[in-house]
């Protein structure tokens, strides 16, 4: 097990760890309505370095078809602070409700590994958005 990167001046090393974010999002019909569009989605963690890594929190952008920007960060996922083992995996599922479609979210996990060094792990920008909905004229 190697020692990863030293912190930089933000607290965070310059190199991101291998850790592998992808996203599922299904449109929730029966519980949306036209001005409150609810959408779950499917996240899992994986971890491909040789550190074992622990989620200590998260941070979403969430932007809906209006404009209207909304920015969340809270401590874990799902009221757990998951730890992630090398070659371990972590996946859970939420929910995010938006006014108007498309939307999209993005954002990004603090890990910590068991030397205490904090790191960043982007979640990339997927679209929320409700298939067949619109029709071009």
């Amino acid at each position: 097990m190697s020692r990863p990167p030293v912190p930089d001046e933000t607290g965070f090393p310059s190199t991101t760890p291998d850790l592998r974010v992808t996203v599922q999002v299904a449109h929730l019909a029966a519980q949306s309505t036209p001005r409150r569009r609810v959408f779950a989605y499917l996240i899992r963690i994986e971890n491909h370095s040789d550190q074992t890594w622990q989620v200590l929190a998260r941070h979403w952008d969430i932007v809906d078809a209006l404009g209207h920007e909304i920015s969340v960060d809270g401590e874990g996922v799902v009221g757990e602070q998951p730890v992630i083992a090398p070659g371990g995996a972590f996946v859970y599922d939420s929910f995010v409700t938006v006014e108007a479609t498309p939307g999209w979210m993005a954002g990004h996990y603090v890990v910590q590994d068991a030397w205490g060094v904090r790191a960043q792990v982007p979640v990339p920008a997927f679209m929320l958005d409700v298939p067949g909905e619109r029709t071009l004229n």
